[in-house]
């Protein structure tokens, strides 16, 4: 079900009940921030400010934040009714991941309408949140689908990487040399010590940022898996100073270079990030000098209050729940692992856990499992703990889970597997610092563990378990359960 545009989204969603339109005259210094996670606690709706201080008028008035920030709104976006089972919205987006329509080029769109170059540039013009008070300043990149081009290939990615306002025509971002495609294209060129050209877009078709902010298949171009989605060619306009395409109907477009070169680095950080923790202290990284910005007449502004606590789960966690596990399932399924029933990500951990369900069809599966998640480069974030249950406990459920792990886990007997010093993430705080130092390892450095929460097949089929390997549980005969069902109102209980 393709939305047009960030606008056509928001009146589908108003439509719904699903956002709230906030008139009261509101701060970007921190109470926007305070705001949108009160609101993210209270399972509420997403919000569109229309009366932000010191940008009742000029060239952007209004900001809209929470858009997917409650797995219902996740549900409309693609398609399905609010209250869609895991297992289907999953194999929907495994099965669209998988399809390309190639994305059109077009003469001119709505973003066209106002071109600003030179000393018109100015990023603070945009009513950019200070998102949370130990921040180390404006992140104007939270949301935003950030476009960048192998000049190999010529293939472009787009990606969800955070940036930070640092003049009013720069941006200082979080840009790794490995693991990242952005990263890749970076290097390459580097090696031909030129600038990339880069292009940033704000607020379109809210799959955006769902597939931006996933590791879809280096070399193949998310616009096109973007056409898939739609069941129609994305419609691109070529950048104004850059060699990029970005959608003709987006809201704002920031276009720009990023040298290789120290010298021009700026300082950025800290940001409270999507592990619940304020991560890093402010450093020296890669920065965006900005050559041009486009944008809609009375553009919206989009963007993400960052980081997962327990009860309050970011529009990131929520896409990453059903993205990341569709793309595990997709990597299972490529490495020829039979009997993958189920796959869930816990929306707290953005995907760093991952419980696995499957039907058990030999010893080692579970191994195999962990060994094709960790193998992938879709785990540089992610797949950190991997626990692996049976079709009798739902992978969905932390107390079916943690029953498993108490009755099914013997840790001296392979069910906890330790794989040490492994590619990971460089914003986890549990790693120590010198695992997490970039420059030197090109990467983050995490141990990982899987959880083999299966019945071991080292155990001998009794006959007096039903010649089964474990002993039967405490759940009443089935009969016994129908008998009861058929007379819970005569025994006073239907209220129950």
């Amino acid at each position: 079900m393709p939305f047009v545009d960030l606008r056509e989204w928001l009146g589908r969603l108003d439509k719904e009940g699903e956002l709230r339109r906030i008139t009261a005259e509101v701060d970007w210094d921190r109470e926007i921030g305070a705001i949108a996670r009160r609101v993210l606690e209270k399972k509420g709706p997403a919000l569109l400010f229309e009366k932000i201080k010191g940008y009742q008028t000029g060239r952007c008035t209004k900001l809209v934040t929470g858009v997917l920030g409650d797995r219902r709104r996740l549900a409309l976006a693609l398609g399905f009714p609010k209250d869609v089972p895991n297992r289907e919205l999953v194999q929907y987006v495994m099965q669209k991941n998988r399809e390309k329509i190639a994305a059109v080029v077009v003469r001119t769109g709505p973003v066209k309408e106002n071109i600003e170059r030179g000393d018109r540039i100015d990023q603070a013009e945009f009513p950019v949140p200070k998102w949370h008070f130990k921040e180390g300043g404006r992140y104007i990149h939270t949301f935003s689908a950030i476009v960048t081009r192998d000049p190999d290939t010529r293939v472009m990615n787009a990606g969800i990487y955070r940036g930070m306002i640092g003049k009013k025509n720069t941006t200082p971002m979080l840009l790794m040399k490995g693991g990242q495609h952005w990263g890749h294209h970076f290097v390459k060129y580097s090696e031909r010590g030129q600038p990339m050209p880069v292009a940033c877009v704000i607020g379109w078709d809210p799959i955006m940022p769902f597939l931006a902010g996933s590791p879809i298949p280096a070399g193949v171009c998310e616009w096109d898996v973007m056409g898939a989605y739609r069941g129609e060619p994305a419609e691109l306009v070529r950048c104004e100073t850059v060699d990029l395409d970005v959608p003709a109907t987006a809201e704002i477009v920031i276009e720009g270079l990023i040298h290789d070169d120290p010298s021009t680095w700026e300082m950025e950080g800290p940001f409270g990030e999507f592990t619940g923790y304020v991560s890093d202290v402010p450093t020296p990284r890669p920065t965006m000098q900005i050559t041009c910005i486009t944008h809609r007449n009375d553009p919206v502004f989009q963007g993400c209050l960052e980081g997962t606590l327990p009860g309050s789960y970011s529009e990131n966690s929520v896409m990453s729940s059903t993205q990341r596990a569709a793309i595990a399932w997709n990597i299972l399924n490529g490495a020829g692992i039979p009997g993958i029933r189920d796959v869930w990500v816990p929306p707290i951990t953005n995907g760093v856990n991952i419980h696995v369900q499957i039907t058990k069809h030999y010893q080692g599966q579970p191994k195999q499992i962990a060994a094709a998640l960790w193998g992938a480069s879709a785990a540089q974030y992610r797949y950190k703990h991997v626990v692996v249950v049976e079709e009798d406990i739902d992978a969905s459920s932390y107390e079916q889970v943690d029953w498993a792990f108490a009755h099914r886990v013997n840790a001296g007997e392979g069910g906890i597997v330790v794989f040490p010093g492994g590619f990971g993430s460089p914003i986890d705080p549990s790693t120590p610092l010198e695992d997490r130092d970039v420059a030197q390892l090109g990467t983050g450095l995490w141990n990982r563990v899987l959880i083999d929460a299966t019945r071991s097949w080292k155990m001998p089929k009794r006959p007096e378990w039903d010649n089964e390997r474990f002993p039967p549980t405490v759940r009443p005969a089935p009969e016994d359960e129908a008998r009861v069902r058929a007379r819970w109102q005569e025994y006073g209980l239907g209220d129950l």
